[in-house]
């Protein structure tokens, strides 16, 4: 008999060999319906693999990310599958799942897809799907696997398994498809009733720019047609809400060829907002005790050889730089913290002194692949609200708790009132990813652990998910039409003070090390700025938004009188301005209601002559006349009301 540890820490016991579906009958009928795959000791497994030991076990419904990833898993190999029967000679590149659905890389040899034959090869799935065809596993030697992938003219499965070890091959067969594939998997195809597939793209194997381009289709799938409607209403809300598309209506940022790839230019608009957030950031900031700092965009490489930035990013980043001096390298900077660390080194300080808190924006350079970028949310050039607190150790706890604050308070201001929180550990089978000591990493945990704990706040543990030089808890904000996006972020570093030999004075008069928290509240500006883009669908706060009203002269007649509105507006910093185009009201208006302005201040002979002016909002529709004072003081205390939220 083995024992089995559940979610509510309740113990079975089971004959060995116990198979997660077995477990999920020993409890009900109905989860055993409804369980797509079961996790053992923090492993998703197929749910008819045995047990063999006392295991802690979670059983994957629909429900949870793990189910998801389950049934999405299982669909790609499914879509595999049909494209493989309609267009014979396919090759196979990787098709896993992702976020929201699953991919497949493929070769499609002579033939093409396109959007059109999407209908054809969803029919195909469920048709396939429909008939119940199990998933099996199967272990194998490499060298088998490579005699059957070769004879088979697969070279890109050849590929995969030139990087995989004896003993740890397995294949999946589901109908009359195989497949290399470490898992997990459905039971079988029947419980996916609904799919779409939803684009086409390029892709280089295995991320390659110099390899073939595959063609990788993304999809879809569901257990209920009800639950794919849903999800299709909700993509042409997101298309709606799409941050390039309003960022381009609204002038906020651009792109160009000629400046490159992944490199926003903000314009005047995007500019304004950016000031504005940055504004609101360091008042925050110098209310809480933080140091402006300004570093240089590159530095000397040597700089991220000590760091380990070079070691673990150095293929992500440009390449460096040569000067004409023998040996001498640069590279644009892929982080800020390193450059933070040289300024602490420039002062002796005491324990009296800690904490020293140093906050930049600073720019920041990672060259993306080409395929990768997207809008502002995957760029190659973005700007950090970073920030690193050295302290002593008995301080971490409370400095952490500090910047969760900072967190909770910009998304209560930005009305994010849906996030969830979760804590990253490293992965404690792989400690060659990070750098560092077991003591240290330990510490460092515990920190994050106990100030999660402390502040009441549930959060999700995620095994590998730190950074290579400590753990971290990240705030993923979930926007108006569901999808999460990781924003805020606090780590705690017991290594790069190692690493850059930071020094304090105790109070026993010897060296002692400080322990760096990095935060960076909005994470990046330009994503922070995309998902708020996308999460008010333009519509930013009245304190935020770069424009808050516009003036509209109904003739030419009227301009002189537009103007000293305008200049009266602006300088009570309302922020107006004006739209003197030979343009009929109608048009001016729309126009304006495209471009999300919140107020439009409509001038003609009755206000000129009355001293008033007539008040549309964004939205809403006529708000009457009003004095242009009258007006200052009805913007300033929206304004007000919506600024004074209480600092936690």
């Amino acid at each position: 008999m083995i024992r089995i540890t559940l979610p509510d820490n309740s113990q079975k016991e089971f004959p060995q060999g116990v198979t997660g579906l077995e477990i999920a009958k020993s409890i009900s009928e109905g989860l055993a319906r409804n369980v797509l795959s079961v996790t053992v000791n923090g492993e998703v497994w197929d749910l008819d693999r045995p047990i063999t030991e006392d295991a802690r076990v979670k059983l994957n419904t629909w429900n949870d990310k793990e189910g998801k990833a389950t049934m999405w898993h299982s669909s790609a190999h499914l879509m595999a599958e049909a494209i493989e029967a309609l267009y014979p000679g396919t090759k196979f590149g990787i098709g896993p799942d992702v976020e929201n659905g699953f991919y497949y890389d493929i070769d499609l040899g002579e033939h093409t897809i396109s959007s059109n034959d999407f209908e054809k090869i969803e029919k195909k799935m469920l048709e396939l799907a429909r008939q119940k065809q199990p998933f099996e596993r199967k272990e194998i030697p490499k060298s088998e696997a490579l005699d059957y992938y070769t004879r088979k003219g697969d070279q890109y499965k050849v590929d995969l398994l030139q990087d995989l070890e004896d003993g740890t091959i397995s294949f999946y067969e589901s109908g009359s498809f195989t497949d290399l594939c470490r898992g997990p998997h459905l039971i079988d195809t029947s419980p996916i009733k609904a799919v779409k597939l939803l684009s086409i793209a390029g892709a280089y194997w295995r991320g390659d720019e110099n390899s073939k381009q595959l063609t990788r289709v993304y999809g879809i799938s569901f257990p209920k047609q009800k639950q794919l409607k849903e999800y299709l209403q909700m993509l042409e809300e997101a298309k709606k809400r799409d941050h390039r598309k309003i960022g381009r209506e609204m002038e906020l940022f651009a792109f160009s060829p000629n400046v490159g790839q992944g490199l926003p230019l903000w314009l005047p608009k995007g500019a304004q907002l950016r000031e504005n957030l940055e504004k609101f950031l360091k008042d925050v900031q110098r209310k809480s005790g933080y140091l402006p700092v300004i570093t240089p965009h590159i530095a000397n490489k040597n700089l991220y050889v000590t760091s380990g930035h070079y070691e673990k990013y150095g293929q992500d980043s440009f390449q460096p730089i040569q000067t004409p001096a023998e040996g001498e390298e640069f590279l644009l900077k892929p982080m800020n913290c390193p450059h933070h660390c040289e300024i602490y080194n420039n002062k002796q300080y005491s324990y009296k002194d800690l904490p020293v808190r140093l906050a930049e924006f600073g720019t920041v350079y990672r060259y993306e692949q080409s395929g990768e970028l997207h809008g502002l949310t995957r760029v190659r050039g973005f700007t950090q609200d970073d920030a690193h607190i050295f302290c002593r150790p008995d301080q971490v706890k409370e400095e952490f708790l500090k910047v969760m604050d900072i967190i909770l308070y910009i998304f209560k201001a930005l009305d994010f009132k849906d996030y969830s929180v979760q804590i990253s550990l490293r992965d404690p089978d792989n400690h060659e990813k990070y750098i560092g000591t077991d003591e240290n990493w330990d510490k460092a945990e515990k920190a994050i652990i106990e100030a999660v704990e402390e502040k009441g706040i549930e959060a999700e543990v995620e095994l590998g998910e730190a950074a290579f030089y400590g753990p971290k808890l990240d705030f993923m904000v979930k926007d108006a039409i569901g999808r999460k996006w990781q924003l805020g972020t606090i780590q705690v570093d017991y290594n790069l003070p190692d690493r850059f030999d930071l020094e304090y004075t105790g109070s026993d008069n010897q060296k002692h090390r400080p322990v760096m928290i990095h935060r960076a509240p909005f994470g990046s500006m330009e994503r922070f700025v995309a998902v708020l883009i996308e999460h008010c669908a333009g519509n930013f706060p009245l304190w935020l938004t770069p424009e808050q009203a516009i003036v509209l002269p109904i003739s030419e007649k009227f301009e002189k009188y537009a103007k000293k509105v305008l200049n009266l507006l602006n300088n009570s910093e309302i922020r107006t301005l004006i739209d003197e185009r030979s343009e009929k009201t109608g048009k001016k208006i729309r126009d304006a209601e495209t471009r999300k302005i919140p107020f439009m201040i409509i001038v003609g002979e009755k206000e000129e002559n009355e001293g008033t002016i007539s008040v549309r909002k964004h939205g809403v529709g006529d708000l009457g006349s009003f004095t242009p004072d009258e007006f200052i003081e009805f913007v300033n205390k929206e304004i007000k009301e919506i600024t004074e939220i209480e600092y936690l």
